[in-house]
């Protein structure tokens, strides 16, 4: 019996594949847990018009993601920190604490969890950080850490 998944299935397909299945596992699995449809032919057409819907907003989020990117690539995001003797931080500087002060001077609207720096930050001086903004697409941007004044 031929079904198109709505939901991805371990070891079978992802969301929208049409698959071969045994008729006993379609009916007693697959379709009361509306994991599949039946391959009617209304519901191939459905699937098809949903799958293309999908890929345009995929890309619209890629290109979104891009534009993102080349924005933060021109930042600098300064942080005035309290010091100790010798130009040494209290505690360290976190890729949150990074993500916050990007966010704040910016004011894009980027996932906190998503910034990483390159190298630990526990002295005064300019670093690198990345933002994980899309599967394929990174932005590198430069923070540069002060002494407060």
């Amino acid at each position: 019996m031929k079904v198109i998944l709505l939901d991805e299935v371990k070891k079978m397909g992802k969301k929208g594949d049409i698959i071969e299945v045994s008729e006993g596992y379609a009916r007693n699995f697959l379709l009361p847990k509306k994991l599949a449809a039946p391959a009617t032919e209304a519901n191939v057409n459905q699937s098809k018009q949903n799958q293309a819907t999908e890929a345009h907003k995929a890309q619209r989020r890629l290109d979104e993601a891009r534009v993102l990117a080349s924005q933060i690539s021109k930042v600098t995001v300064v942080m005035n920190l309290r010091v100790g003797e010798n130009g040494k931080l209290f505690g360290s500087v976190t890729g949150k604490d990074v993500a916050e002060a990007l966010i704040k001077q910016t004011g894009l609207d980027i996932d906190r969890r998503k910034v990483e720096l390159k190298e630990p930050v526990k002295a005064l001086g300019i670093y690198r950080a990345v933002v994980k903004l899309h599967t394929e697409v990174t932005a590198e941007f430069t923070v540069d850490v002060r002494a407060q004044k």
